[in-house]
């Protein structure tokens, strides 16, 4: 069914401003924002994550407690205050919020030290995505704890993982470095045996007493729990201490015999320590990609539900919170249950306000957000995506490719990369996960007479394939099974498996169809049907990660064809969107998700959205760059060095490095500028480290290959010297300046798109002004907001604004202007129609505009598209009114001949019957905003 457009409020969401939170930027930070916030024509404070957090967290996803506010954020009182400040000036908050998973190792998540401590007996052992039983049996009813920074026998050896003692509580466990690991209550006694102290004897046989069936585990935790209190009380007298003390002796590590004693109460653990290396091939607890500090909630689970929720639904029953952003909902068992869940929740804790839900999801360009969710639609990467894609010349696409294939011998198509990818990630990264999915599926397989000798190998090697030729995140299959949409997805990957997997194993590809969802589950035995929707959950919960981690985080960084393709939410094979894709996505969006989120920058993306608008220009200008960087390298081919390995840098990463200082090259930084040119070197050498890194190629995360890394950055600053013959520092300034007004007119449009088609406006923190970022942590740097509320107080028309556009307050004066028209037609824009407008005459090409529109009202928006060429070398993104002679918007009948003005500048713009002259519209900004006068 189709989302009804909702009101969460007397005026609903109507635009969002998303803030980034951590202990150097505070809730009782943004207090003094909220007026300038208000006055900017936002709604909602769109806030990152906010409960507890891992210590230093920059981010906020790395929760380790769900009914906390984050004290580094200022706690609860802090978030009182934020809160009634919203209030005063009549803004909502929207909170995100992680279900997906926690923050573990460390010594802060209570209940992964419980699970530590307790194993399968602990109350949260089912909390956490573990496999107890996995196909390694030495790791039977225990987890592996992969966070040592060596080999286990190395870290043991060490000296640096001890035995402890924490007398407050009466506990015992292993330090390592921060990470904490409980010791078991019932292996007490092997630790007080060694005390010498008759007293301490007497808690060791108690200890050792300690129940250990799990129909005891209430009765043992309180029994545990009065032993340690009675052992800390003994632990405060001197013989106590004493004895402590001597007990601990016995377990030092830094002597041959404390070292085996410590080994063997070790190995009597829940866990089983191991080097962070062996997370990649034997970890048997799902990860948040393959990042072993982040575990996954099992939150399917009623009581995981509840447990990770209270807070949050408390805090929207109050009022405090008005909607909510959900995380990798991809990652979770069953997202459609879970956000239909949710939905339920806040409509009963907070009757006739209905809830509003964004959940974070990558879309295929094919690909559609299930209308079933209950939810206001995506985070907004798909607009994002559209947004940018219509601002790219598909003229561009074929001479771009070819100057990349050329000059690197990389893959010319991203879907051949993008496969290569999958195969090393799968591999390397995410081994395990693998190998645990294939195990899931041969736990099937052996239920059935027909299917048990088809070995785990056999359905890994199958298993492989499939996900390699997967084209989206996941399929959603259920307990009724898979739907139209679904079958139509795996039957294409399924058709990719077939031409690479080995001829034995195409029988497999017909099993796993039918263990997929053809076969409903619920058509089965309560046994195999419990096993298959398993397996089918293990494989969606691994395809995830697989495509995120090979695409977004590996291939992006390997195909630099043109980077403002490679976002988050782009497929950077499409290299172009028509207008007419541009407008149909819109349609649907009004359609089925009106609320849904628009955004343009995110703390998520690759690169600034004024970055992606200038770097767009070069699909135009495509002859122009490929002779530019044909000569830099030719210029730049002597300061490569030679490593046993290649050239350094690789021709991929000089391609990239070319675009990023390009496109990236700050708008008020001239070349002699020593002190400015050092600052932004310094943040295109941390770009380049992590580009290199993320590739995977010649250096990673995992293993550094600093020889590399250094020779490329000492590349960045041979090149860029200033005393250089070549001048390339001047070139790079130069060509950075020749695109720049298109660029920004490129960067106008993509802002009035943003807050003027079907769907909620969201900023990026303090992206009103000019976005040249970089990937993070560069696009969470400080914001000048200061600055941006002097600008925003001077209230100047954009339009006056033109001529120091450099500035950035005139992208700040549209989006304003644009919100404040949104403000006072909220219907029209929440509820109105969406209609393309057809443009006539040789300019046609360049421009873009559509039509929202109900009853009386209407209001249109019109941006130039594709400037460069036609801007040429002006210094300013606006086109001479006589370029435009002959070029005309043509009104649908019910609009002819109404009298427009301009929302932006305030003119008047008669229409002429059905047409307006484009050269009329732009004539004083590359975009108009008309509402009918």
């Amino acid at each position: 069914m189709a989302n009804p457009a909702r009101d969460t409020g007397p005026q609903g969401p109507r635009a969002t401003a998303r803030l980034q939170f951590h202990a150097g930027f505070t809730l009782d930070d943004a207090v003094p924002l909220v007026p300038y916030l208000a006055r900017l024509g936002v709604s909602h404070l769109y806030a990152s994550p906010i409960l507890k957090a891992r210590p230093g967290s920059t981010h906020g996803y790395d929760i380790v407690d769900h009914n906390q506010i984050n004290p580094e954020l200022g706690g609860e009182p802090a978030f009182r205050r934020l809160s009634a400040a919203l209030k005063a000036h009549g803004l909502g908050l929207v909170i995100d919020i992680v279900p997906n998973h926690m923050g573990v190792g460390g010594s802060d998540n209570a209940w992964w030290l419980d699970v530590l401590e307790w194993g399968r007996q602990s109350p949260y052992a089912t909390f956490f995505d573990i496999d107890w039983d996995p196909p390694d049996r030495t790791l039977s009813g225990r987890m592996l704890a992969p966070f040592l920074g060596a080999p286990y026998g190395e870290a043991l050896a060490s000296g640096d993982l001890t035995l402890q003692f924490d007398r407050a509580e009466g506990r015992f466990h292993a330090q390592y470095f921060e990470h904490r690991f409980p010791i078991a209550p019932q292996h007490y006694h092997h630790i007080l045996q060694a005390a010498g102290d008759p007293q301490l004897a007497d808690f060791a046989l108690e200890f050792g007493r300690v129940g250990l069936q799990q129909r005891e585990r209430a009765q043992a935790r309180e029994q545990a729990a009065a032993l340690r209190g009675a052992l800390s009380a003994r632990a405060e007298t001197e013989a106590g201490a004493t004895g402590i003390a001597t007990a601990l002796a016995a377990f030092d590590p830094r002597d041959e015999k404390g070292r085996q004693s410590l080994h063997r109460l070790l190995e009597r653990q829940h866990y089983r320590l191991a080097w962070w290396r062996a997370a990649a091939d034997e970890i048997n607890w799902r990860r948040f990609f393959d990042i072993t500090s982040l575990a996954g909630m099992r939150v399917e689970l009623p009581e995981v539900f509840d447990a990770t929720h209270e807070l949050i639904l408390k805090l929207y029953a109050e009022g405090a919170v008005d909607g909510l952003r959900i995380d990798h909902v991809d990652g979770l068992a069953d997202p459609r249950g879970y956000c239909r869940k949710l939905h339920r929740r806040m409509q009963a804790v907070r009757p006739g306000h209905p809830p509003l839900i964004w959940v974070e999801k990558i879309l295929a360009p094919f690909e559609a957000l299930r209308t079933d969710w209950m939810v206001d639609g995506t985070t907004g990467y798909d607009f994002m995506d559209e947004a940018a894609g219509v601002l790219h010349d598909p003229e561009g696409e074929a001479p771009l490719t070819t100057l990349w294939t050329e000059s690197t011998g990389r893959p010319g198509a991203f879907d051949e990369e993008a496969r290569l990818a999958k195969r090393q990630i799968l591999r390397d990264n995410l081994a395990s996960e693998l190998n645990g999915t294939a195990a899931a599926l041969k736990r099937v397989a052996m239920r059935d007479l027909t299917t048990r000798d088809f070995t785990l190998t056999g359905l890994r090697r199958a298993l492989t394939e499939v996900l390699v030729h997967f084209p989206v995140y996941r399929l959603y299959i259920t307990q009724g099974g898979r739907s139209a949409e679904d079958k139509r997805i795996l039957d294409w990957a399924l058709a990719g498996a077939r031409r690479t997997v080995r001829a034995t194993d195409r029988p497999l590809l017909e099993l796993l169809d039918s263990w997929l969802g053809g076969e409903p589950p619920r058509s089965l035995p309560p046994v195999q049907r419990r096993e298959r929707l398993a397996a089918a959950v293990r494989v969606q919960q691994l395809s995830a990660p697989v495509t995120a981690k090979s695409i977004e985080d590996t291939a992006f960084y390997r195909y630099g064809r043109l980077l403002s393709r490679n976002e988050v939410g782009s497929d950077p094979g499409r290299f172009a969107v028509t207008p007419a894709g541009f407008h149909a996505s819109a349609r649907a969006r009004a359609r089925h998700f009106p609320r849904a989120l628009l955004a343009t920058a995110t703390h998520d993306h690759k690169r600034g959205e004024d970055v992606r608008a200038r770097l767009a220009v070069l699909s135009e200008l495509h002859e122009e760059w490929g002779a530019a960087v044909r000569r830099w390298s030719r210029l730049n081919a002597s300061l490569r060095k030679e490593l046993p390995d290649g050239a350094a840098p690789g021709m991929s990463a000089q391609l990239m490095l070319y675009q990023t200082l390009v496109g990236a090259w700050p708008l008020d930084l001239a070349p002699g500028d020593e002190a400015g040119v050092g600052a932004f070197l310094e943040r295109v050498a941390a770009w380049q480290e992590k580009a290199l890194r993320e590739a995977k190629r010649r250096t990673e995360w995992a293993v550094p290959n600093l020889d590399y890394e250094a020779a490329c950055q000492e590349f960045i600053t041979a090149i860029m010297a200033p005393e250089r013959a070549s001048h390339m520092r001047e070139e790079i300034a130069g060509f950075a300046a020749r695109i720049a007004p298109a660029g920004a007119a490129n960067g106008l449009a993509q802002a009035l798109l943003r807050c003027t088609a079907p769907g909620v406006p969201d900023l990026y923190q303090g992206t009103e002004f000019w976005d040249l970022s970089l990937v993070d942590p560069d696009n969470r740097r400080p914001v000048d907001w200061e600055g941006r509320r002097v600008a925003l107080e001077a209230a100047a028309p954009p339009d006056a604004l033109l001529e120091t556009w450099r500035d950035g307050r005139v992208k700040q004066a549209v989006i304003a202007r644009a919100l404040a028209l949104r403000g006072a037609h909220a219907a029209l824009f929440a509820t109105g129609d969406y209609q393309p407008l057809a443009v006539e005459g040789p300019m046609a090409q360049h421009v873009l505009a559509f039509l929202r529109s109900r009853q009386d009202k209407a209001v249109l928006t019109v941006v130039m598209r594709l400037p460069g060429r036609p801007l040429g070398d002006s210094a300013l993104p606006l086109l001479p009114a006589a370029e435009w002679r002959g070029t005309d918007l043509l009104l649908p009948p019910s609009w002819h001949a109404r009298h427009w003005r301009d929302a932006l500048t305030g003119e008047g713009q008669p229409a002429r019957g059905d047409r307006l002259p484009v050269g009329q519209v732009l004539a004083r900004l590359p975009v108009a905003l008309l509402e009918v006068g």
